[in-house]
């Protein structure tokens, strides 16, 4: 038998005889063949490794008789949070104290009470103690006993808000000491007696900017005086700024007895003095007046009556202490701020907390 030859990977020349024909039709119809299509670029992987996508935080309120379980959410702050659940924004350092927590984060978990639980302050610690700070006089440069300078009252204004103390109104105080509401824990009260010019000039002014409140203990006699006391309409506009305007008596006089007066003259003028001041402050002002600071701080048990029966709420000596929650509401502690402090004479007078020791 005559040797076959075969062609490569074992086709037979039969093979390319039988497909010949087809090759012959491409070429003679002239079609291009296509280029393979191009190659996508090359993947630029980066050089570290990129962060998971972050997860949406779980949504969540759940609320309770007595309090409400929130994680918070990015926009959320102690003021935003108080003033949804609280209807109060100004509550949001009721929100820090209870989760003891001075900055809020997203997906924080946060319990928000809905009542109060520490009226006075009273914890199994110890209890709230509230100063109260009391100015006379303010000059730009010079100071003595019962002057400070703006310099000086501009720095105690800026350490009170640098180191977190709370400055609250005379009535917050009040409800604290009735029970009746709970204050922050730094609180502080910031009270101004007499009615002197520099008041409007130099410390309203700085009280502003803060965005203190203080009451002004006024000496009705003392107004308009003369050029160094206040007037009605600088009073008015403080008034209507953040300042308190309550009693310092008539003629600031002494509430003793002097030793020329017999009993029934002392009572009625006594009774002048707090009845008359306080119905001109309510004929300038129209406010009612419901607190007094007792001049030069002396008080006694006929003084207390008469202000009890005349519907006075409470009265100032200048007995240099922090109050506590029990404190007589007719002798609460001032301290007098003077005008040689520096801020660590002045932080002493800023008692805020007893802490009760344990019995062994």
């Amino acid at each position: 038998m005559r040797n076959r030859r075969f062609l490569p990977f074992g086709l037979s020349p039969y093979f390319l005889w039988l497909i010949w024909p087809l090759f012959l039709m491409v070429g003679c119809a002239g079609l291009p063949l296509r280029p393979p299509p191009p190659l996508p670029p090359p993947v630029q992987l980066p050089s570290q490794p990129l962060p998971p996508p972050p997860l949406p935080l779980k949504t969540y309120a759940k609320i309770f008789p007595e309090f409400v379980a929130v994680i918070a959410q990015p926009g959320d702050t102690f003021s935003s949070l108080a003033a949804k659940y609280l209807n109060e924004p100004s509550m949001d350092w009721f929100i820090a104290e209870f989760n003891d927590s001075e900055a809020l984060r997203p997906g924080q978990e946060l319990i928000i009470p809905l009542k109060f639980r520490e009226k006075g302050g009273l914890t199994w610690q110890g209890y709230q103690t509230v100063p109260v700070i009391t100015y006379h006089k303010f000059s730009k440069n010079k100071a003595d006993a019962l002057t400070v300078t703006a310099e000086d009252f501009e720095a105690q204004m800026r350490f009170l808000a640098q180191k977190g103390y709370r400055v609250i109104t005379m009535d917050e105080f009040f409800a604290f000491l009735d029970f009746k509401s709970q204050i922050p824990q730094k609180s502080v009260v910031i009270t101004i007696d007499d009615g002197w010019r520099c008041t409007y000039e130099i410390a309203f002014p700085i009280l502003k900017k803060y965005g203190y409140p203080a009451t002004l203990f006024v000496c009705t006699d003392l107004i308009s005086a003369n050029d160094k006391t206040l007037s009605w309409d600088l009073i008015r506009e403080m008034a209507e700024n953040g300042i308190d305007v309550q009693a310092h008596t008539k003629t600031h006089r002494k509430l003793e007895r002097g030793g020329q007066e017999s009993f029934r003259e002392f009572f009625e003028a006594v009774k002048k003095e707090l009845t008359e001041s306080a119905k001109i402050i309510k004929r300038r002002l129209n406010k009612d007046v419901k607190y007094l600071a007792y001049p030069y701080g002396d008080t006694n048990h006929l003084v207390i009556a008469l202000l009890m029966k005349l519907g006075y709420r409470g009265a100032f000596t200048v007995e240099r202490d922090s109050n506590p929650f029990f404190i007589h509401p007719y002798r609460i502690k001032r301290a007098m701020i003077y005008g040689h402090f520096d801020l660590q004479g002045f932080e002493k007078n800023l008692t805020w907390y007893n802490e009760m020791k344990t019995l062994r």
